[in-house]
């Protein structure tokens, strides 16, 4: 059973469903007709052997939390997604009831966030520094899964009473470590939003400017015959010639 989760909450069995799945998807859409089931596996081969060459394969030895390693290569979104997924994984199974539920929808919640954040930082005009583009990478890859499996090591008891040497039980540090993170996610989409924000008051202000205080083309010319016109005080015919002939009759 222990093997059979262990290749359940691999980032290689992640990354095969996945492309499984997209397959799956074409095929209900009637793009790949009866090919779309064949497909479907050799997708699900090809990303199994992929996420495993590039995020590792499972270990079917040791504990359950030591498969929480992966590596920040290629490109972030399946790097940072990968190694979520992973957590998020392991984290719902809630290994011998390690995590108490606080923690465990802490947790979650910080997955929520980096998820969250992934999405934003594509369809965001602004950019993070390379500093922050760093943290905002680890926090997913490493910092997140490396304190998770750290805690996880402690056995629970120990852990829910046991002071450390900071004044504090490991439950505690590592709610406090959750915390530290969340922040630091919640910083990294605030820098995003008040870009885009600039952006978009830049961008009014160009159309303000250009368009606001601007006059219609033509409306200086036009102007004395409008108001001729619209004036209720002004017969417009006053000033008309006369085609007619008058006869000396009064």
């Amino acid at each position: 059973m222990d093997k059979l989760l262990r290749w359940l909450f691999s980032p290689a069995n992640w990354c095969g469903l996945g492309l499984a799945t997209a397959v799956l998807l074409l095929k209900g859409l009637d793009l790949l007709g009866w090919a779309g089931l064949p497909l479907a596996l050799l997708g699900y081969v090809a990303g199994y052997v992929g996420g495993g060459l590039w995020l590792g394969f499972p270990r079917l030895s040791g504990e359950l939390w030591d498969t929480l390693e992966f590596k920040d290569e290629g490109d972030a979104r399946q790097a940072m997604g990968g190694a979520l997924a992973g957590v998020r994984s392991l984290v719902d199974y809630n290994p011998d009831k390690r995590l108490p539920a606080p923690l465990q929808a802490q947790v979650l919640a910080l997955c929520n966030g980096l998820e969250a954040l992934l999405s934003q930082w594509e369809r965001s005009k602004g950019s993070l520094s390379l500093q922050e583009s760093f943290h905002a990478r680890h926090i997913a890859i490493s910092y997140l899964p490396d304190a998770l499996k750290t805690y996880l090591s402690i056995p629970s008891s120990f852990a829910a009473s046991r002071v450390l040497g900071n004044g504090k039980t490991a439950q505690d540090t590592f709610r406090d470590t959750l915390t530290e993170l969340e922040t630091k996610v919640k910083e990294l989409a605030d820098d995003l939003a008040d870009q885009d924000a600039h952006a978009f008051l830049v961008h009014s202000k160009f159309l303000q400017d250009k368009f606001g205080q601007a006059a219609l083309p033509g409306a200086a010319v036009l102007a004395p015959d409008l108001n001729l016109i619209l004036s209720p005080n002004v017969n417009p015919i006053i000033n008309r010639p006369s085609t007619e002939k008058t006869d000396g009759k009064h």
